[in-house]
């Protein structure tokens, strides 16, 4: 399938590169242009580049109505030769299809996905900013378009891409810990749900939480299974800890999890880290202990945001903190940090294929 350009006039186009003299605060800003592409009577078609402007949608659309909408996120960075290249955007085609499949959604030929995802990066290059750590953040997404207000997977679906400019997402520097809410009262997913997918709706489902994580002054909940025994996932991100043996431990996925990309890599990196990751299922009880003995000296979230976001607190709901080592960003944290980033950066070799370069057409 071939892609149309329907640019802004080259006057309305940014013509030099992106030079902040402020910070860039993640996923703000977009740039000109956004990829769309239709599915209409059983295939793909229209794909077209076109300018970001507010959609057009029926009031009785079935992602209005019943949800049916998923997303993905990857990121972009410009390395020192000047060009911009993807990050494993590959991964992420492939788990917005297994997304689209939980969700009764059309699959989109991955290949064309990373086409399309390059082929506006391309248009909007000169947005990308002139910045020590800053990326091009990615955001690929689904919704169906039919308008029926019966409950039936739909026949109609947009996929859509936006881009955005975004200041490294530590300004500071990688010195901050958070704190996590470990909370029996709230559950992300269940067994033979969405929770392996990125639905919209379970984001929608984490806003409740996330507020009541609030009152504790933490960031995020650290959810459980159902039946509040395992651990399962940091907010929206996977969760990890270390222990005193430097073991790197993150829980093992299930259709509960969704699958971090981060993650993913981290366990494929761990000879180049010099580090053992293994998957496990975590126990709550033994993982509170194993906190207060020391035995468990680090511990966090992975996911594309943030890479790492350490932990420095737990909080239980009777308000008793638990300290996570001495409470600071740990050694072992900041060398998968520093060595991940370093690969998205090209300042430290990726493994064959985890880049792509986003090559000059226009």
């Amino acid at each position: 399938m071939s892609i149309a350009y329907l640019l802004k006039p080259k006057s309305q186009r940014r013509s030099e590169a992106l030079k902040p003299t402020q910070s860039l605060p993640f996923g703000q800003l977009r740039t000109d242009h956004m990829f769309i592409v239709d599915y209409e009577d059983g295939q793909w078609q229209n794909a077209r580049i076109v300018p970001y402007e507010p959609l057009s949608i029926s009031p009785g659309a079935i992602a209005l109505h019943y949800g049916q909408a998923l997303f993905e996120g990857g990121k972009a960075f410009m390395h020192q030769d000047g060009e911009i290249y993807t990050f494993r955007i590959d991964k992420n085609a492939k788990r917005l299809n297994k997304s689209a499949e939980i969700l009764c959604m059309p699959s989109i030929d991955e290949n064309f996905q990373i086409e399309a995802i390059h082929t506006l990066i391309d248009v909007d290059r000169l947005w990308f900013p002139i910045q020590e750590g800053a990326s091009l953040y990615i955001r690929p997404f689904m919704f169906a378009t039919e308008d029926s207000l019966g409950v039936h997977p739909s026949k109609s679906y947009k996929y859509v891409v936006i881009l955005s400019p975004s200041g490294p997402y530590y300004p500071a520097g990688f010195t901050k810990t958070i704190r996590l809410l470990i909370t029996k009262k709230f559950h992300r997913a269940v067994s033979g749900g969405t929770g392996e997918s990125k639905a919209a709706g379970n984001y929608a489902a984490s806003l409740r939480a996330g507020e009541f994580a609030k009152q504790f002054g933490a960031s995020q909940v650290l959810y459980l299974d159902a039946q509040n025994k395992y651990i399962e996932e940091a907010g929206a991100m996977n969760h990890y800890h270390i222990e005193k043996d430097g073991t790197v431990v993150i829980p093992e996925f299930t259709d509960t999890i969704l699958r971090s990309i981060t993650s993913e890599s981290i366990i494929e990196l761990q000879a180049s880290l010099g580090l053992k990751v293994i998957q496990k299922k975590v126990l709550l009880d033994e993982f509170i202990e194993n906190i207060k003995n020391k035995e468990i000296i680090e511990a966090g979230g992975l996911g594309t945001a943030a890479v790492v976001s350490p932990v420095g607190e737990y909080v239980l709901e009777d308000n008793t903190i638990l300290t996570v080592g001495d409470g600071k960003i740990g050694e072992y944290s900041k060398k998968i940090y520093n060595y991940y980033t370093g690969i998205q950066t090209g300042k430290i070799k990726a493994p064959d294929g985890w880049l792509k370069k986003v090559e000059r057409k226009i």
